[in-house]
């Protein structure tokens, strides 16, 4: 059952406090995510610069700098970025990244190829933001510059409108144990999610931090029919939906698939 605890307020922007300092130990290990291998592989045939949107703690933007890749990161939590610079650091990995939205992108230079992983378009609850969105990332876009951004369908018919669940890790560094209970409800009508977590950070098994966050709506969901019209209805051309995190051309029944698409030449 999830246990009740403090209530914060809701930040502007989600990965705030324990949610973000839990982030990563709690995914674990992530180098064989095959959204890795699948962006690379884009990245080395539409190439570079290349912005990694939604950068977070740079999962992906550390691995490709590393490699060499012009990247530059962007992402709304100062403390995720905070957190991507001190890995940044320990790696002495040299890293680009800029604090802003994504319905406000503003960058100083233009990209070959837009990668929006984790399907962090769909923080965006409000439609008309994930439409500024696109118009954005298109006018990032050089002419001819690819975009590719991954989405799921949270929910459909004959699913459970409702679940929550459970998970622990525990930080390599200093031995300290999160642990996250969270619960979700999906509202039909609205095509929305709404989100409850509760975080505890323990060390030597006492309990030293606790949040709980409410997030009502916290993501919206798509179909691919949606996802194609809303990246086609910001001028993008050539749109492909594909499986999953490959070049295939996506199942109809697909809850999770990549929209790449073009900016016109």
């Amino acid at each position: 059952m999830l246990p009740q605890g403090v209530v914060v307020g809701i930040a502007d922007y989600e990965y705030t406090g324990l949610v973000a300092e839990a982030w990563d130990v709690l995914r674990g290990d992530t180098s064989g995510w095959q959204d890795r291998a699948f962006y690379l592989e884009l990245i080395r045939s539409s190439g570079e610069p290349v912005l990694d949107v939604g950068c977070g703690t740079g999962r992906l933007l550390l691995d490709y700098a590393g490699l060499g890749i012009d990247i530059d990161g962007v992402d709304n939590s100062p403390e995720m970025l905070a957190l991507c610079q001190q890995k940044a650091d320990a790696r002495d990995i040299a890293v680009r990244v800029f604090l802003q939205e994504m319905v406000q992108l503003a960058l100083p230079r233009r990209y070959r190829t837009i990668v929006v992983p984790s399907s962090s378009l769909q923080l965006l609850t409000d439609p008309a933001d994930a439409t500024r969105t696109l118009a954005r990332l298109l006018e990032h876009l050089h002419p001819g510059g690819i975009l590719a951004a991954s989405f799921m369908t949270l929910w459909v018919p004959g699913q459970a409108l409702t679940s929550q669940w459970e998970s622990s890790a525990q930080r390599i560094e200093d031995g300290a144990v999160f642990r996250r209970w969270a619960r979700s409800r999906f509202d039909p009508d609205a095509n929305c999610e709404h989100t409850e977590d509760h975080y505890q950070k323990l060390v030597d098994g006492q309990v030293v931090a606790e949040e709980h966050h409410r997030r009502s709506p916290a993501t919206r969901s798509y179909t691919q029919e949606q996802a194609r019209a809303l990246v086609e209805g910001a001028g993008f051309q050539d749109v492909s939906v594909l499986h999953e995190f490959t070049f295939d051309a996506a199942d109809p029944g697909d809850p999770l698939f990549v929209v790449m698409a073009r900016r016109p030449r």
